[in-house]
């Protein structure tokens, strides 16, 4: 399933399109920009049980006990769908908190209906 993006438009015609898009689809479609410079899959196009490289921004960061251990949950977003970051036995790591840009590698799967990526791969990126 993919989205048709309009064409990027320069000068007034441009600033006029921008000025009547609402912000969330702003920075959406940036975000989608920003992960596909990197050579990330969109979000959207992940599937189960293969492994991919995603990219975008944290949207929130929780520390979650699975099976009486930590660990530390990241939504990932990218401007077409969220992942979920899992970090098995880990309760905090330096840089991973809301609003960090980042880039992400490891096998997808799902999990009542989520798409997760357990003990992800994970480089921090500039920005933000």
């Amino acid at each position: 399933m993919s989205t048709a993006e309009p064409p990027k438009r320069g000068g007034l015609r441009g600033f006029f399109s921008r000025l009547a898009s609402p912000q969330s689809e702003i920075e959406a479609r940036e975000l989608r920009e920003d992960a596909d410079e990197v050579g990330a899959t969109p979000i959207v196009s992940c599937g189960g049980r293969r492994r991919f490289c995603v990219a975008g921004t944290l949207r929130t960061v929780t520390l979650r006990p699975r099976g009486g251990a930590p660990a530390l949950e990241a939504e990932l977003y990218d401007g077409s769908d969220v992942i979920d970051l899992v970090w098995l036995g880990r309760r905090r790591i330096a840089g991973i908190e809301p609003g960090r840009t980042v880039k992400a590698e490891g096998l997808v799967s799902l999990q009542d209906g989520r798409k997760v990526m357990f003990n992800p791969r994970y480089e921090l990126r500039p920005g933000s």
